[in-house]
């Protein structure tokens, strides 16, 4: 049932040879890498007004400045990214650049970074379209965390079915929103060039404005920045391109930069143009489309595209947590099944621990994660700085032909994360402080993961472990519950083996229960040795344990092996287990971390 179930939802299994079946065009890889960047033109205008706001609404024409500054950062990181992916094919991107050029710790901050990021684009993105949704229609808001916890199950769901099938669906939305805004864009410029947009609805740009300060700017450019959020996502994930996967990732990255160049600086441009004044219930894109349109057909299919690419916006995560999983956990940072493929070929587990993680992120700050976005941005400024700087030393290092040009690209891109990254920390520390507790702990808990794994592959290796000691020969030990059809073929399993000595056990809580059992015992099994155990406290494992113990310390002597065999009767029906006390698995599971002991289960399947 279970299967047929699974195969429902996520469709059939398919071969290892269908891999390249798996991998994306540009185009729908465009649709799904791109969808968490294209986004953010949604709100980072709007983060750019919030700031400058605070000083008046003559200020506004500073945000053409500011955006031409993230214009510059976004043309640094695109380019800067373009050369990661061409020095590192295989994926990775911030982390691996980080840990080959700057070390393994930077490399872990790098890589810690983004998985939380990650983790914040699914919730925060969620969070943001099911805003949007239950703004439109009010009744719906009182399940807001219902509403954006499905949409993570759809989410999840969909990438389970494999990274094709998802970029089919997907791409839909995203290039829906990118027409509307560029509709939007046109006409709106439209309606400035032909005047029927009232000069006094803006201040002149260079108009003197008391209060203004670097500082202001430097803090809403900071803002503005997080517009960039999601530009990394596409060197993280290159493995997912077809042949030539370096070349179709620079080109996608390349159109994704292109795209989010004139969708934002064109929402900027009108805002400024238009006068518009963020709002709390309503958004700058909002407002532009109603100034431009009206509350027309046009509007409501902008505010549409706007809440379908925010919710789609998460799917950025699906795409690039799993890779960058699989890259942390090849090097024994974090548990090895996030190497492991599923039925549909994608990193299932990687896919699975996102979407629950996101879903408790919502749960627990019930849908309202908008002041996370300032934690979301930093986690994705500290990586940026990182790699920028990575790549800084590798060009020092290697001088390539034409490093010097490159070495310029790098630098100037690291040195505007950076400056934006303290701008996040001076600005919004109290939003953003708990980085400074989280990221120690991560790479404290990456490094216990990888110690461990070097514990256990120096331990397993033959040529460093402990030489196997000769065993002469075997101790079985049995625990019997009585006089059945169980014990009598596990019995008969041990005699097969023959070992030297076998030891059936029978825990008794009454005194008069041993010698009946003693009795019956040596007419049916007189060939096997039986020991009886009181037990006062009415406790099996007990008495048990502590006798296996003995036996073992007096075999290891001789070296001698124990073995404890465990029968186990199996009902028809799975249900049927609710109604026995499943003693054998308390057993089992309590000796199972005794040393020196092999734990074997014989089991004897009921029919009826």
């Amino acid at each position: 049932m279970f299967s047929s179930i699974k195969k429902l939802l996520i469709g059939r299994p398919l071969k290892s040879t269908e891999l390249g079946e798996q991998k994306l065009n540009k185009t729908k890889a465009l649709a799904i890498l791109s969808s968490d960047a294209l986004s953010s033109v949604a709100y980072g205008p709007e983060q750019i007004l919030l700031v400058l706001i605070t000083v008046g609404t003559a200020a506004f024409w500073y945000s053409i400045p500011i955006a031409a500054g993230v214009l510059v950062l976004l043309v640094a990181l695109i380019l800067s990214y373009s050369q990661i992916i061409y020095a590192y094919p295989h994926g990775g991107g911030a982390y691996v650049v980080s840990k080959e050029n700057l070390g393994m710790y930077p490399g872990l901050v790098a890589g810690g970074s983004l998985l939380v990021d990650y983790i914040l684009t699914v919730a925060v993105s969620v969070s943001a379209g099911t805003d949007a949704i239950t703004s439109a229609f009010p009744v719906l808001h009182a399940h807001t965390v219902a509403i954006a916890v499905l949409f993570v199950l759809f989410i999840t769901l969909l990438n389970l079915r494999g990274v094709t099938e998802s970029a089919s669906i997907l791409a839909y939305p995203v290039y829906l929103f990118v027409l509307a805004l560029f509709i939007l864009i046109v006409m709106g410029m439209y309606h400035i060039m032909t005047g029927r947009v009232s000069p006094a609805l803006h201040s002149p740009i260079g108009t003197p404005v008391a209060g203004i300060s670097l500082f202001l700017l430097l803090r809403a450019f900071a803002s503005g920045s997080s517009a960039l959020t999601g530009v990394e996502a596409i060197s993280n994930a290159i493995p997912n391109f077809k042949t030539p996967a370096p070349t179709n990732a620079v080109k996608t990255l390349m159109a994704m930069g292109s795209l989010l160049a004139l969708l934002f600086s064109g929402i900027v441009y009108l805002a400024y143009f238009y006068g518009v004044t963020p709002k709390a219930e309503v958004t700058v894109v909002s407002q532009i489309a109603e100034q431009t349109f009206g509350r027309h057909v046009m509007y409501f299919f902008i505010q549409g595209t706007t809440a379908l690419i925010l919710v789609l916006a998460a799917n950025t995560g699906y795409s690039a947590f799993p890779l960058l999983a699989v890259n942390l956990a090849k090097d024994k940072f974090i548990p090895r099944m996030f190497t492991i493929r599923g039925d549909r070929l994608g990193y299932s587990n990687g896919i699975i621990m996102l979407g629950i993680f996101s879903t408790l992120l919502i749960i627990a700050f019930k849908g309202e994660t908008e002041h996370l976005i300032p934690l979301y941005a930093v986690g994705v400024f500290i990586p940026f700085t990182l790699s920028q700087t990575g790549m800084v030393v590798k060009w020092v290092r290697e001088k390539p032909k034409g490093w010097i040009m490159k070495l310029l690209i790098n630098t100037t891109g690291a040195v505007i994360s950076f400056i934006v990254s303290m701008m996040f920390f001076l600005t919004k520390f109290a939003q953003v402080w708990s980085i400074l507790l989280f990221l120690p702990f991560i790479i404290f808990l990456f490094h216990r993961i990888h110690k461990h794994y070097e514990a256990v592959g120096d331990q397993l290796r033959l040529k460093t472990c402990e030489p196997a000691v000769p065993i002469k020969g075997n101790v079985v030990v049995v625990p019997v519950a009585g006089i059945t059809h169980v014990v009598e073929n596990s019995l008969n399993y041990v005699k097969s083996l023959s070992p030297d000595q076998v030891i059936a056990v029978y825990v008794h809580f009454e005194k008069e229960d041993e010698a009946i059992f003693e009795e019956k015992w040596n007419k049916w099994q007189p060939d096997v040795r039986l020991v009886t155990l009181p037990s006062p406290y009415r406790s099996i494992i007990q008495p048990l344990t502590k006798f296996i113990d003995t036996v073992q310390r007096k075999a290891s002597e001789s070296n001698y092996q124990v073995t404890v065999v465990i029968p186990q009767f199996i009902p028809k029906k799975g249900w049927h287990n609710i109604l026995h006390n499943q003693s054998s698995l308390l057993i089992r599971a309590h000796l199972l971390f005794r040393r020196d002991v092999v734990i074997t289960t014989v089991p004897y399947h009921l029919k009826k």
